[in-house]
């Protein structure tokens, strides 16, 4: 049960006393405050865990500072729409606006190799209007030979970059709670140039200890990318940890997921559950199609792969994209095979353009009732 207090009421004002006291004749039930920023004022909760059955909903209506009385039939207390109407859904960072309507684009290579690729790849990406890349200093591999990131070596020159061509948000990932320190003391270091989006990868998607401390933090957003083999349930869970720990500035990530059946893309594309996670949740949705495809292979009309399953997630709602490009992919460090040319991620932005713009025309038809009604005939 989530119990939404009055906009008056304070923190250790007189009606959650009176309320804490008559929670108490329910053994069992444990009492959380917590509050969120609308866009008018500070919302508080009271969130409480346990057997919440035989609590009288009529009665806790009925007394003062109470606003809203919510059962909560889901396990998502942190993520979930119960309080969309106090709250606003999503969130901004560094001037950016991320909800579940808008669409930004991180660009750039998987793993950051040589100054003069980042260099070129942010002075591209401000070309062409994007002031958001994703960059992995930390990189985890399948193989312990391959090339695994320059770690906290790169950081000082990657920001710097960043800040000189305009780039206001990086996706990063982050694989134990020293890179966030890493990532937090060089940014300081460097004055902010930038803004950096902690990213945990699919292969930590599980790992409750790294979600509690990006969850512990608030002043870096969090993208986190579904687990390659876990169900909807269990990854929505995994943001709760995040969510619960004090940071609801989450995007929900659809990477594919492992599957054979997924053959020949490297995954099987997942990009149908962005209207699930909008539906369950209040967080933004991005899409992975690079990691999806994990290919530049291309179909008889000479689209690439990694465009068709992007528009899939785009014509689904999608409201942030991850897409590898690099300077020259024949020569890159990391994912070179899948990686998109600066001139064919143009094309991609191009194509990105055309199917949002379908987008919100069938969801413009349907909210004016323009779409014939076939379960008429």
């Amino acid at each position: 049960m989530i119990i939404i207090l009055g906009k008056e009421v304070e923190p250790q004002g007189s009606e959650i006393r009176r309320i804490r006291e008559f929670l108490e004749n329910f053994p069992g039930v444990n009492i959380r405050i917590v509050e969120f920023q609308g866009e008018t004022r500070t919302v508080r909760e009271m969130h409480l865990i346990g057997p919440t059955h035989n609590i009288p909903e009529e009665v806790v209506k009925a007394m003062n500072g109470v606003e809203q009385v919510v059962r909560v039939s889901t396990k998502y207390r942190q993520i979930g729409r119960h309080d969309v109407n106090f709250v606003p859904v999503g969130f901004e960072y560094n001037g950016i606006k991320f909800d579940q309507e808008g669409l930004h684009v991180f660009a750039g290579p998987c793993a950051v190799d040589t100054p003069e690729n980042v260099e070129a790849t942010f002075k591209f990406l401000q070309s062409i209007g994007l002031q958001t890349a994703r960059m992995g200093a930390y990189k985890p591999r399948t193989s312990p030979y391959d090339f695994q990131g320059h770690g906290r070596e790169c950081l000082p020159w990657v920001f710097e970059l960043a800040g000189k061509y305009g780039i206001k948000a990086i996706a990063m990932e982050v694989l134990r709670e020293q890179h966030i320190d890493e990532i937090r003391e060089e940014l300081e270091k460097a004055g902010n140039p930038t803004g950096i989006i902690l990213q945990i990868g699919t292969r930590n998607a599980q790992n409750f200890e790294l979600l509690k401390q990006v969850g512990s933090q608030q002043e870096m957003p969090v993208l986190y990318k579904r687990g390659m083999g876990l169900t909807i349930e269990e990854s929505l869970n995994a943001c709760e940890y995040i969510a619960s720990g004090g940071n609801r500035n989450i995007v929900f990530c659809l990477r594919g997921v492992k599957s054979q059946l997924g053959a020949p893309h490297r995954n099987l594309v997942d990009f149908a559950h962005v209207p699930v996670i909008h539906r369950l949740t209040r967080l933004p949705v991005c899409i992975d199609p690079s990691h999806s495809v994990g290919s530049k292979e291309h179909a008889p009309n000479g689209l690439l792969d990694i465009f068709h399953v992007a528009a899939q997630g785009v014509i689904s709602g999608a409201n942030m994209i991850l897409v590898e490009c690099h300077p020259e992919p024949e020569s890159a460090w990391c994912d070179g095979h899948q990686s998109l040319t600066f001139q064919e991620l143009e094309k991609f932005m191009q194509d990105v353009e055309l199917v949002q713009d379908a987008y919100r025309r069938r969801v413009e038809a349907f909210s004016r009732g323009m779409v014939k009604d076939l379960t008429r005939e």
